[in-house]
């Protein structure tokens, strides 16, 4: 089990640290209704157990560093002001790569026999839908980065962009501005995608454009040809990609690498410097990205975050971007939510996570009526780094 209880705030220490990963073998468990007995055993212990599901395999296993890094950087502060109402979190990991049925049975494992006090996670939204069945009504579950939005799970509490903050106003801005009218969307087949699509399609039509074309391609696919064809082929002003993790830098490397960057404009859902820097500077051209976070952004509280991540991890550790980084903020969110509360148990928590504001890297972001409300950037890419273009 990787504990990071004794880490200080800002201190030096290395990012290449073990997760905890429970055998695939273990027999399955059917968990019963949360009782007082299990109440009672966590709520004695002096230290705050949170198992965090991060992806370290697959597409989105670009992401696994610096999420593990901004983790580990929430955790030093958190512990360094005496945790969480009085209790030090002591953080185990878990690989959300796998097959879904075997990361639902890592958490039924990590709550029976890890006896984890709750469940944070920074994965693709189909592990949320599996992990949410597991979690149900029994601890609660903090799920991090940018989602299709509409998560009412009893417990779950979802604090990333959704379309309507992120995708409207980007929409809207390259109809005003770029003119474009003739969209082309291409996703990964799973419910981020698919959700996500279904809300860009009315922001198109409002903003006066249409979509001319949209596929869903498997996760894990890097064989964009005939997907290109089909692309150049409906002559889009615009190509909306909500592909993840590496998928994305194949796709936008080979679509630069065929001539349509150079006359057809990207805009990018789950983009940030991680992703960037595997494209390479050369094929970014004609790229933009709408994200509540971006490393660039001027601010006090970014400059803090930044500044601790350097000390912390070293100049040369993997950029923090909007997915890395919000697992900074699952455990800023955790932090005020249990003040507001002045309890953990699942019930105050809970209500009191559905309004409450919490500071973390982006600066104040507000939760109102289980929303999260933050500045949302709209920003181009330039070579290996993002521009911001306009406050959304």
């Amino acid at each position: 089990m990787l504990s990071t209880m004794d880490f200080p705030a800002c201190g030096a220490v290395s990012p290449l640290l073990p997760f905890r990963g429970l055998s695939s073998t273990a027999t399955d468990l059917e968990l019963p209704p949360i009782d007082a007995g299990f109440s009672r055993r966590r709520g004695a212990r002096k230290t705050l157990r949170v198992g965090n599901f991060l992806t370290f395999t697959g597409s989105p296993g670009i992401w696994g560093l610096s999420s593990t890094n901004s983790a580990l950087l929430a955790v030093a502060e958190i512990n360094g002001r005496g945790g969480i109402l009085g209790r030090e979190i002591e953080m185990s990991m878990y690989d959300a790569g796998g097959p879904l049925e075997e990361v639902a049975r890592i958490a039924r494992q990590a709550i029976a026999f890890d006896e984890v006090d709750l469940i944070m996670g920074s994965h693709i939204s189909a592990v949320r839908v599996a992990l949410r069945k597991v979690t149900r009504n029994r601890i609660p579950y903090i799920y991090t980065p940018v989602y299709e939005g509409g998560e009412h799970t009893p417990g779950v509490m979802a604090i990333g962009e959704t379309p309507h903050w992120q995708s409207r106003p980007s929409i809207q801005w390259l109809a005003d501005v770029k003119k474009a009218s003739r969209w082309y969307l291409i996703g990964s087949d799973y419910v981020w995608p698919w959700q996500s699509h279904r809300a860009v399609k009315r922001y198109i039509a409002q903003a006066g454009g249409r979509v001319v074309g949209e596929e869903f391609v498997p996760v894990g696919e890097d064989a964009y040809d005939a997907h290109l064809v089909r692309i150049r082929a409906a002559r889009p002003d615009v190509v909306l990609i909500s592909l993840i993790g590496t998928d994305s830098i194949t796709f936008n490397r080979a679509f630069a690498e065929c001539g349509l960057a150079t006359r057809t404009l990207r805009l990018a859902g789950a983009m940030d410097e991680t992703v960037l820097l595997g494209i390479g500077a050369d094929k970014t051209e004609n790229l933009f990205c709408a994200s509540g976070y971006f490393s660039c952004v001027g601010s006090r509280a970014n400059d803090e975050f930044r500044g601790c991540c350097r000390l912390m991890f070293g100049a040369h550790a993997p950029p923090i971007g909007s997915v890395g980084q919000s697992n900074y903020e699952g455990l800023r969110f955790l932090e005020a939510a249990a003040n507001r509360a002045g309890s953990l148990s699942f019930a105050a928590l809970l209500a009191a996570a559905r309004n409450v504001t919490y500071m973390g890297a982006r600066g104040p972001v507000v939760i109102r009526e289980g929303r999260a409300e933050m500045p949302m950037y709209l920003a181009e890419a330039d070579g290996l780094d993002f521009k911001l273009i306009k406050t959304l």
